[in-house]
């Protein structure tokens, strides 16, 4: 019967992140961090954002604010886990870029300056937590 080896050895430390989950794990923090900046000033300074009449995702700017504010704090929360390579990090970080790629889409016409940049890092954030990492191993 085969057996399956185990991904450490005997006497060495386990394996360290991957070039994609530490990038990852950066932009993750750097995203978070940044939304907790735009959401304490949308908080702090309601007259910080154009406010566009008839808009269909229509929030009081506070709200946006806090909006903001809550999900950087979970990003920049998962960045950090995915960082120390905890096994909910990938999950949780992938989840959270995803709502924050959909918070960032419906803030467009508030701050498109800010919202368009914020966007293309949450996807790359998705791109580097969700691809598919194929270990190829020599032969014994």
């Amino acid at each position: 019967m085969a057996t399956i080896p185990s991904r450490t050895q005997r006497g060495h430390s386990t394996e360290a992140l991957s070039g994609a989950s530490l990038a990852a794990g950066a932009m993750m923090t750097l995203s978070g961090a940044l939304s907790i900046l735009m959401g304490v000033s949308g908080v702090s300074q309601d007259t910080l954002f154009a406010a566009s009449a008839g808009y269909t995702y229509w929030f009081d700017l506070t709200t946006w604010g806090v909006i903001h504010l809550v999900v950087g704090v979970v990003l920049l929360v998962a960045g950090l886990g995915v960082l120390a390579d905890q096994s909910w990090g990938r999950g949780a970080g992938a989840a959270m870029a995803a709502i924050s790629l959909i918070t960032q889409f419906m803030f467009v016409p508030h701050y498109p300056a800010w919202a368009i940049p914020m966007m293309t890092l949450d996807l790359l954030i998705l791109f580097a937590l969700t691809r598919f990492h194929i270990e190829t191993r020599g032969a014994h």
